[in-house]
């Protein structure tokens, strides 16, 4: 397979609203993924500013599967590298943040400067005038792979293609404007965990581009009346599909407030804490849902006053970790920090509106368990990728392989 495209390999029989349930399951499509779309022309989700704000601080993350570490650097910039010691390729990081002067391997101890480069190893000149390295080797000459970053919006972003866009462009306008939402204030993590999926990465990247699920699935949403398809909102996908964010707006007083969806509202159950409901609307803007996502494993969630971060990672043909981290502002009144940590029981793998999510992947894994000619329909909302003002549509899942498509085929 590495020597055709997608397309010769895997049969489309009708674009993008026929997705082979091969591409899910082909553990050469995994590998292929690493390298021409993880390490090629897009920008994947690193760590956010305010992690590491102090020179010497940093964080171990991943690019796909790509061990890498970011740092805060001396001159006070943002730096990458590969997580792999360029002797016998063992992790230079093992803990998953900290704050160091440089680092060194623990294997044989070649030690990186913040910024990735090798300055220097042990025995170069060898013990007694014995060994050693040859009178030529230079460490300078050696380097690990680094990405370009770009910083947006206090999220930290790395490529490591000459060819991606800037990271403004590849969001593109609609998107752009939803992720600024936190521009004038500080981001703070409150909490954070990894939720392990057991199905492809990419079941995750289309679960959260699906528009009209939620008030079908998540059972809590249609209960309370957090998400119907009847209250305002809609889908904008980046031009080139790559990007999309859905919102739902909260009903305004004149609304209609009767669930016109397919589950009926159960007027038994009830909260015994009614209050994790009580909402403030802190940015003006009545969203009551949202979710962003960048292609290809980032997506920022809005629920009330739930704001989290959500980072997949591949771990193997049917394996994913979903790295959350949720987020609060430095400024945060007290009242305000409570209702966010009480809320945060909305989402995450037991989260009351979302932890079937963690689930209906390995549904669809066993379900096409053996259908290697299966395909899964996507033509809700038309066949296009267009953005659209109902949620009722599966065009932002179009749009993530339309991308998908035009990378693989490289």
């Amino acid at each position: 397979m590495d020597q055709m495209s997608i397309d010769d390999a895997v049969r489309w029989p009708k674009g993008e609203t026929r997705v082979p349930f091969q591409v899910y399951r082909s553990p050469q499509i995994l590998d292929q993924e690493q390298r021409l779309l993880f390490e090629g022309p897009v920008w994947n989700y690193l760590c956010l500013e305010t992690e590491i704000p102090n020179i010497g601080d940093w964080r171990t993350t991943f690019v796909g599967r790509m061990p890498v570490v970011v740092a805060r650097t001396e001159s006070g910039d943002i730096a990458a590298f590969e997580n792999r010691c360029l002797h016998r390729g063992a992790l230079i990081c093992l803990d998953n943040a900290g704050n160091a002067k440089d680092f060194t391997c623990v294997y044989h101890a070649w030690r990186y400067d913040l910024g990735g480069n090798l300055k220097s190893i042990a025995f170069s000149r060898g013990v007694n005038g014995k060994g050693g390295m040859p009178d030529d080797f230079r460490p300078q000459d050696l380097a690990v792979r680094k990405p370009r970053i770009a910083t947006f919006s206090g999220l930290v972003f790395a490529t490591f293609s000459d060819v991606t866009p800037s990271i403004e462009d590849f969001i593109g306008p609609e998107v752009s404007a939803a992720l600024r939402l936190n521009a004038s204030r500080k981001l703070q993590v409150i909490g954070r965990f990894t939720e392990v999926l057991q199905n492809n990465w990419k079941l995750y990247a289309e679960n959260v581009r699906d528009t009209y699920h939620a008030s079908l699935l998540h059972v809590f949403f249609a209960t309370f009346r957090i998400n119907r398809l009847s209250q305002g909102g809609g889908v904008s996908v980046s031009e080139t599909g790559a990007c999309h964010v859905s919102t739902t707006l909260a009903p305004t007083e004149e609304a209609d407030n009767s669930y016109d969806g397919m589950r009926s509202v159960d007027d038994e159950l009830r909260l015994s804490d009614p209050s994790m409901l009580d909402a403030e609307d802190e940015h003006g803007d009545r969203v009551r849902q949202q979710i962003i996502s960048v292609f290809p494993s980032f997506a920022m969630q809005r629920t009330y006053n739930v704001m989290a971060i959500r980072q997949f990672v591949p771990r193997g043909v049917d394996k994913t970790d979903l790295n959350w981290i949720y987020l609060g502002y430095a400024d945060d009144s007290p009242a305000l920090r409570r209702r966010r940590l009480k809320q945060l029981n909305l989402a995450g793998p037991a989260g009351f509106v979302s932890m079937e999510d963690g689930c209906i992947g390995n549904f669809v894994e066993r379900g096409a368990a053996v259908a290697a000619d299966g395909v899964s329909l996507l033509e809700m909302g038309g066949a296009g990728m267009e953005s659209q003002d109902t949620r009722a549509t599966e065009t932002a899942i179009r749009g993530f392989w339309k991308t998908w498509r035009a990378i693989m085929r490289q």
